[in-house]
Parts: C-alpha cells; sequence; structure tokens
C-alpha cells in the first residue's frame, strides 16, 4: 500500500457540496497544521488515496 502524503498543489476544481461529522473536521483540521495545506486538497488526496487503494484491491481478489 502507498503511503498517503499531505497535498501543497492546487488543481482546477468544480464545487461540490458535501457533509462531513464534526469530528472528522476536527480530525483534518488537526492533521493540516502548519502544513501548507487547505482542507479541500486535504479531502481530494485523501479520496484520491482512498480510489487508489481500492484499485490495487480489486487487482489481487
Amino acid at each position: 500500500m502507498k503511503k498517503f502524503k499531505i497535498p501543497m498543489v492546487y488543481q482546477p476544481s468544480i464545487n461540490k457540496t458535501i457533509r462531513f461529522p464534526i469530528d472528522v473536521v476536527d480530525e483534518i483540521e488537526k492533521a493540516i497544521v502548519c502544513k501548507n495545506c487547505t482542507f479541500t486538497a486535504f479531502v481530494i488526496a485523501s479520496v484520491r488515496f482512498s480510489l487508489e487503494n481500492l484499485k490495487d484491491n480489486e487487482e489481487t481478489v
């Protein structure tokens, strides 16, 4: 499994609305403190990481 890295890059995007549990928001905000990373960038990187791992898991089954 690849290691997750907190991103620092902006990419073109589209707006989507999503609701997060308060505890998840709190954990994300703690993780990005002093990391030059936005909440959005962290969430996008996390989703991409998860999607890549899903593909890896499907290939090994």
